[in-house]
């Protein structure tokens, strides 16, 4: 996507006014300390910042990484809304992972079919229409939303694959 002079006039328009950048790093300040939060529990990657589409960090539940799968703690820019995206560390294991889950019907999940530009397996939504002004509830419906959909894949796996 290539911007044109009327995109970037209007960017130095917007940034003029000074809200972008303090909202942009309230929310990178939050995703950082979201962060540190899981890095309690799991083993974390560093934060991927984006192109103002989405922001992330993946988890590494030991239930999921042997079986080379990982977790995107994902802040959509265009939704905006927190999700978890369960993702492949290849796209080998995106495709055998999605053969398992492509007929599952879960609340609040999508699962999505491999293709170009497909980053995960299954989406999830932990919070949406939150209040920043509050961010130890963010967090809490955050983390209590991300355990959830760690146990209903933990489950399915069980119930449908060995170890």
């Amino acid at each position: 996507m290539q911007a044109s002079q009327e995109d970037i006039n209007e960017l130095k328009r917007q940034l003029g006014k000074g809200s972008i950048q303090r909202a942009y790093r309230g929310l990178l300040d939050y995703m950082m300390n979201l962060r540190t939060r899981f890095m309690n529990n799991y083993d974390v990657s560093g934060i991927y910042q984006g192109y103002m589409d989405m922001t992330y960090f993946a988890l590494f539940p030991k239930s999921l990484k042997h079986r080379d799968l990982k977790l995107a703690i994902v802040f959509n820019y265009e939704a905006f809304r927190f999700e978890a995206w369960l993702a492949g560390r290849n796209r080998k294991v995106q495709r055998k992972y999605w053969e398992m889950f492509k007929y599952c019907q879960w609340s609040g999940c999508r699962v999505l079919k491999p293709a170009k530009g497909v980053d995960s397996i299954i989406e999830c939504v932990l919070a949406e229409d939150f209040d920043f002004d509050d961010p130890d509830a963010l967090t809490s419906t955050i983390e209590k939303a991300t355990i959830r959909f760690i146990d209903r894949i933990e489950g399915f796996l069980s119930e449908h694959q060995a170890a």
